[in-house]
């Protein structure tokens, strides 16, 4: 099995469903006692929350780039970020440690591909809705089209992540809101919604909408197991 690195904490919420899923998905392939050979990097995410909100995005990159170099150091191959928004900064973490990166973007449009599916809505936080980094790649690399809802709605899916998912809070009437924005991007013609931030799959479900969900955390999750069992 080849030993994955993960940089996770981002938040540690989400950063746990990561650990849960990979373990649950080797053990269902290889036996009930077989467990993920995984190294996982988590950071203090105050900081580099505050970093963010701050638009000092060069002291973000600093912090990701010295946990990443730490895994190479301890022999992973390959490197894997449990987040959606410090995608932001794959290439750099590819080409400061030399090792690939299992982007969680690709995951996403493997199976949106799987579907038939060209046009997809995506939720997440405000950097990665309305940053290029994420839509380019899934329009560039996958010929997947994406659109966002509007902005006052963009703000309020980022206010649940980081108010309240990114805390562990899982308020009812936040989830049926985040439904509602879903529900107006398969309007606005979505054939599916991307849930790209790792947090969202917390509030939202599969089967809340006509049109299906792409939870990330759980795509992005069996990503790592295919590549650990690569031969």
């Amino acid at each position: 099995m080849r030993l994955v690195g993960l940089i996770g904490g981002m938040s540690w919420e989400s950063t746990a469903e990561y650990y849960r899923i990979v373990n649950d998905e080797i053990a269902a392939r290889l036996g009930a006692l077989s467990s993920a050979r995984l190294l996982l990097s988590s950071v203090d995410f105050g900081p580099i929350a505050a970093a963010m909100k701050a638009g000092d995005w060069g002291s973000v990159r600093e912090a990701l780039v010295g946990e990443a170099l730490r895994l190479r150091m301890a022999g992973v191959e390959a490197l894997a970020l449990a987040t959606n928004t410090m995608h932001r900064f794959a290439a750099d973490l590819e080409a400061e440690c030399g090792l690939p990166l299992i982007h969680i973007a690709d995951a996403a449009a493997t199976a949106i591909k799987a579907a038939g599916i060209r046009r997809a809505g995506l939720l997440g936080t405000v950097f990665t809705m309305e940053e290029a980094f994420y839509r380019d790649r899934l329009r560039e690399r996958h010929g997947i089209e994406v659109i966002v809802p509007e902005r006052a709605d963009r703000l309020e899916v980022d206010r649940c992540i980081f108010g309240e998912l990114c805390r562990g809070v899982i308020d009812p009437r936040s989830a049926a809101r985040l439904k509602e924005i879903a529900a107006s991007l398969a309007e606005a013609g979505a054939e599916g919604i991307i849930l790209g931030c790792t947090e969202l799959p917390l509030a939202m479900r599969d089967g809340d909408l006509a049109v299906p969900y792409w939870d990330t955390t759980l795509l992005h999750a069996r990503a790592l197991v295919d590549f650990m069992l690569e031969a």
